[in-house]
């Protein structure tokens, strides 16, 4: 009799979708944003950002080669998406050299120490950001202001550096529309929200992330701006408020697993931004607030985990 029987290891149902087509969708949701930094800013922009990305590309080269000594990875896209993101998180104006820096502290302490692509704790791009701000704070706080300034070196506060040193004139100058298009100071991925939106939805309708953290994170920043008195729209459109929430929170290696983790995990992530822009010595608390809740993602998947189907309540 013929066996007709077949019995494999999950999975059993294929999406088509693999590490490498995630992560290069996920490169071509932040070329709008790129774009709008560039119209900001200038060239200048696009030479960060091309710094980032070949430093994060390098390190991870260099590592795989003569420390890991493994197949070189910088096809799958991750290297890229990391520089991309780092970029974005930077002044136009920031010198070259500080850009590279920033590239190797983020693959090689903030991704390949930790043993590569799915084993880090934090994300990359944030450990590298976060590092270059607490060795350059000066570099890191100058911005150029208006389109096209990263050519002719104007600088200029930000919105929310306005908005703490003196909140009523910040808040009468403040134009909604300006902030949305990209109209404004700040670093490369501050600008463009409408950009990063459509970035988000690219990645949203091709099933490669889900809606759950970025909109808890919006909404838990939204909801202690508004009991404070602020302006949520304000907020939400000001800072790396938007990038975080749409391409940094949602990291998949560095986000918990479960739905209800990641709405947890994202409201706190927008309640901490608050916190952090409103009492903290620092304008913006996005990228502390995401790192601190990368850290708690291994207590959330322990204790926000699904039931097992049969199990009972109260037993292990």
């Amino acid at each position: 009799m013929e066996n007709k029987l077949t019995v494999s290891l999950s999975p059993h149902i294929h999406s088509g979708m693999d590490v490498d087509r995630i992560m290069w969708n996920v490169v071509l949701a932040l070329m709008p944003a790129l774009a709008v930094a560039v119209w900001t800013f200038g060239l200048p922009a696009l030479w960060v950002v091309l710094l980032a990305v070949g430093s994060c590309l390098a390190t991870e080269w260099i590592i795989d080669r003569w420390v890991f000594r493994v197949p070189q990875t910088l096809t799958n896209g991750s290297a890229v998406i990391t520089g991309l993101l780092l970029g974005f998180n930077l002044p136009s104006i920031l010198p070259w050299w500080m850009v590279i820096i920033g590239g190797i502290v983020a693959i090689g302490i903030g991704k390949m120490s930790f043993g590569g692509l799915g084993c880090n704790i934090w994300n990359p791009a944030l450990v590298g950001r976060v590092f270059l701000l607490l060795s350059f704070p000066a570099a890191m706080t100058t911005w150029p202001t208006g389109v096209g300034s990263g050519i002719d070196g104007v600088t200029g506060a930000t919105f929310l550096t306005t908005l703490n040193e003196g909140g009523a004139e910040a808040l009468r100058e403040a134009n909604l529309m300006d902030m949305a298009v990209g109209h404004m100071n700040g670093s490369l991925g501050e600008v463009g929200s409408i950009a990063l939106l459509i970035g988000f939805g690219w990645i949203w309708l091709k099933g490669i992330v889900s809606w759950h953290i970025p909109v808890a994170t919006l909404g838990g920043a939204a909801l202690l701006s508004w009991l404070l008195g602020g302006n949520p729209l304000l907020d939400l459109l000001s800072g790396g408020l938007m990038l975080g929430a749409l391409f940094m929170a949602t990291d998949f290696v560095t986000s918990p697993m479960t739905r209800p983790g990641q709405l947890l995990f994202g409201f706190l992530i927008g309640i901490i931004t608050i916190i952090i822009r409103r009492f903290g010595s620092y304008p913006e608390g996005v990228s502390f607030a995401i790192l601190l809740m990368n850290s708690f993602v291994p207590l959330i998947n322990r204790y926000m985990r699904p039931r097992v189907f049969g199990e009972r309540r109260g037993r292990k």
